[in-house]
């Protein structure tokens, strides 16, 4: 291979992981520094990425969809594939169709159905797209809950691809009668349709309805919050239990959620959202919750990562934004649990970067002297939670998960990793990854630290193995042919079958 094409496989490598940190992180919402990813610019950034990388690598485009990266980004790129359909050729859009319905099958309905408006807004109706959004209702468990709960959206896509619904939607032919002719039938077989009619004057059919639906007829009739909850228990989902459980302090008792089904970053927002008064009344309970949850998250991977050692931004900017608040934390923290299990049993140090040694009494707190922990982290130092304990001779893995934001001093953790790699470890005997969970707008990328350290973006920590594995793709020692050939495993994993070359 000559020097042009080596060039253009390290551009094309650069391009594909700027988009794929961009999509893992990026929200379209504002971060901690509002001059440097305000919302108008996080917008306008993903607007250019999404299309330069959908024109020059829709392959790649596609494929992403495999990946982890957030829902967000995921329906518009569903979006542009839908779009830009005839820029692709036969067997891309096969291709593009298997991805699409199996993406499709794992986003939050709502988020679904929130694509299927942004669909007919856009006056995307050719057949394809028809029989995607026409399939993805037909595997729905149970149109009639839908179409209670997401009226809007289901209305708006039935019509769009032209949903025969009565008397050809076969089981459920109160649909369509439900979504386009209300009130005229004087009953429903369905009970969620009916619980719904009744709603409107029977107090007691309140209950009967998804959570969100009935919070508005229970405000409707005046129902106290206590009684409502307790009496809509048993319909609430998981999410829905812990949102009320958050309520309790306020309102009064609410129903108990089972915090150890929870999902690992999730948990860890709940976990910093209660007072220190709490949480540390609670700590048996919510330790072991977050234990559980990262055990789960780290599944076959728990214990086999030797020594890790990591280094944790607990520093002001850690906060988030108003509509994104503690989430940099919260993904730290997580982090946290989750390389204890898959570091080897008692081979885990994880450094706070305000010197706090209490993970679950963390709070946004102090500048970001991330210099300073890195090289406390490379150093030989105790394992485990007793500080006299034994110590370990250096990690074999160093995990740093911040925003990027050295500032005390400011480039002095770039600078020790620099160090670290060309002179103390060239042979690269301990892995380093920066994991980044904030979205530069500017930069079109994750803030990174140093030039030789891989950096990934991270929403949610249970992604966390797989960010490792794909950063190493940022080293620059594999070219795009080992990139492309992991993006076809991962497409390979989530479709069933491999991406057309």
């Amino acid at each position: 291979m000559n020097t042009s094409e080596s060039l253009a496989d390290l551009v094309a490598a650069e391009d594909v992981l700027l988009f794929v940190n961009a999509a893992i992180t990026a929200t379209g919402q504002r971060e901690f520094r509002p001059g440097v990813s305000d919302a108008m610019d996080q917008q306008l950034s993903l607007d250019f990425l999404h299309t330069y990388v959908r024109v020059n690598y829709r392959r790649v485009y596609a494929a992403s969809l495999a990946l982890d990266i957030n829902d967000h980004n995921a329906a518009r790129i569903v979006l542009g594939l839908l779009e830009s359909a005839g820029e692709a050729s036969a067997e891309e859009r096969r291709a593009e169709g298997r991805l699409i319905a199996a993406r499709l099958a794992v986003l939050p309905p709502p988020r679904v159905y929130r694509l299927f408006g942004a669909v007919r807004r856009a006056g995307i109706n050719n057949r394809r797209t028809r029989a995607i959004m026409r399939d993805w209702l037909a595997a729905r468990p149970d149109l009639g809950h839908d179409a209670v709960k997401y009226r809007g959206g289901v209305k708006t896509a039935a019509r769009h691809v032209h949903l025969r619904c009565p008397p050809e939607a076969g089981p459920l032919p109160e649909v369509g009668a439900f979504l386009f002719r209300p009130g005229k039938l004087p009953r429903y077989a369905h009970p969620l349709l009916d619980a719904w009619r009744r709603a409107h004057y029977e107090q007691g059919a309140v209950a009967e309805l998804p959570f969100t639906v009935a919070e508005g007829f229970a405000a409707r009739h005046g129902m106290k919050r206590a009684d409502f909850l307790e009496r809509a228990a048993p319909r609430m989902t998981r999410l829905e239990r812990l949102r009320t459980q958050e309520q309790r302090v306020v309102e009064g008792p609410g129903p108990d959620a089972d915090l150890a089904v929870m999902p690992l970053t999730r948990l860890a927002l709940y976990v910093l959202a209660l007072p220190f008064e709490q949480r540390a009344a609670r700590r048996a309970e919510l330790t072991g919750a977050l234990r559980t949850a990262a055990r789960r998250a780290a599944g076959g991977h728990a214990g086999s990562w030797g020594r890790v050692h990591a280094v944790l931004d607990d520093s002001f900017s850690s906060s988030g934004s108003g509509q994104k608040r503690r989430r940099p934390l919260a993904v730290a923290l997580a982090c946290h649990y989750l390389l204890e299990a898959l570091a080897a049993p008692g081979a885990y140090r994880g450094l706070w970067t305000s010197g706090r040694g209490d993970a679950l009494l963390v709070r946004p707190w102090g500048p970001t002297p991330l210099g300073m922990r890195i090289l406390d982290a490379l150093e030989p130092g105790p394992v485990g939670s007793e500080p006299d304990g034994p110590r370990s001779s250096g990690p074999d893995r160093l995990v740093i998960v911040s925003d990027g934001w050295d500032n005390a001093p400011a480039g002095l953790a770039g600078e020790v990793l620099r160090v670290w790699r060309q002179r103390l470890d060239p042979g690269r005997r301990t892995a380093v990854v920066h994991l980044n969970p904030v979205y530069d707008a500017g930069g079109f990328d994750v803030r990174r630290l140093a030039a030789g350290v891989p950096t990934a973006g991270i929403r949610d920590a249970e992604d966390l193995p797989a960010l490792v594995e794909i950063a190493r793709f940022a080293e620059g020692r594999t070219g795009t042919a080992e990139l492309y050939a992991y993006l076809d495993r991962r497409v390979a994993r989530f479709t069933g079958e491999g991406m057309a070359p």
